[in-house]
């Protein structure tokens, strides 16, 4: 029998195109055909399993059960056939897409990534923040660097880092009231946060409980950036990570009046597809993230889990 009778490649793929669209006319769209040669297409495929794979209604088309199964296994497989060609092709330049959270990306990533590059001359590098899940069904990235619990199924996740916070503040906002002796007299400043919790939970840390706050509250719905020139232009005291505003607190911008610092739950991760997991710049890019960072982590007494 023919290798195309017993596993037909261009049938599959129109397939899985299908199937993820749920559409033959998305599928034809993407793959540059009519939708008449995509339907004479998946009826070859199913003609050549013996099984039906679509419920063609009107307007739409249903997955079968035997193609609900099929769909994540031929997924994978092309994108493990899309890397081989890939690392058939590496001799050329190459280029890495780093998918990161906007806070990761801008204040930490952006900063030391041409340390990376003048390693690896030949890798060009292309960053995208985001806050959404990066589906590398779907886009081009080659990597992301996640923050939360994790890990995720179907992805390689290493652990990089996790983040300890602390109350930080302006030299003058402290001056405004005579200095900070104790923990409580940050509240007879404004905070900035967008709820109590994370107070809540620092003062537990130091075994205090603390009491109703009544100061002006100031929203930057979380955001680094905005919550740290808050804090700097006197505004108020805004709950920080020391691995991000180093240079701040260096140069007296910002102060840390206590060494208390709570350590965040969440996590961030570099993650990809385990049919990367062999993939020569994302292997290299993995290396240098993880080298760097291990001293800040040292520095800061943080671990990656």
């Amino acid at each position: 029998m023919k290798l195309s009778r017993q596993f037909p490649l261009n049938a599959l793929r129109v397939f899985e195109a299908a199937a993820r669209h749920r559409s033959f006319t998305k599928a034809a769209e993407e793959l540059g055909m009519t939708q008449t040669a995509v339907s004479y297409q998946v009826k070859l495929l199913e003609d050549n399993i013996g099984e039906p794979l679509f419920l063609r209604k009107p307007r739409q088309i249903v997955l079968t059960e035997t193609a609900e199964r099929m769909l994540p296994k031929v997924t994978d497989a092309f994108a493990v056939l899309r890397e081989a060609i890939a690392t058939a092709r590496q001799d050329a330049d190459e280029i890495l897409e780093i998918h990161s959270t906007p806070t990761f990306a801008s204040h930490w990533l952006a900063r030391h990534l041409g340390a990376f590059q003048l390693t690896h001359p030949n890798i060009a590098v292309r960053l995208l923040r985001g806050s959404a899940l990066t589906d590398f069904n779907r886009e081009t990235a080659d990597v992301a660097i996640r923050i939360g619990i994790g890990p995720w199924p179907g992805l390689v996740c290493h652990p990089l880092l996790r983040l300890d916070y602390t109350p930080m503040l302006s030299p003058r906002l402290s001056q405004s009231i005579g200095g900070l002796k104790t923990p409580a007299d940050l509240l007879k400043l404004p905070l900035i946060s967008e709820d109590d919790e994370m107070w809540r939970d620092w003062f537990a840390s130091i075994g205090l409980e603390a009491p109703p706050h009544r100061a002006p509250r100031i929203s930057a719905f979380g955001a680094l950036d905005l919550d740290a020139g808050a804090a700097i232009a006197g505004q108020g005291v805004a709950f920080l990570s020391r691995f991000y505003l180093q240079d701040e607190l260096a140069s007296g911008r910002l102060i840390q009046p206590f060494e208390a610092a709570y350590l965040d739950k969440n996590t961030y991760w570099l993650v990809y597809p385990e049919s990367r997991r062999n993939v020569a710049k994302i292997r290299k890019f993995r290396e240098w993230l993880e080298a760097t960072l291990a001293p800040e982590r040292v520095a800061m007494g943080l671990d990656a889990q």
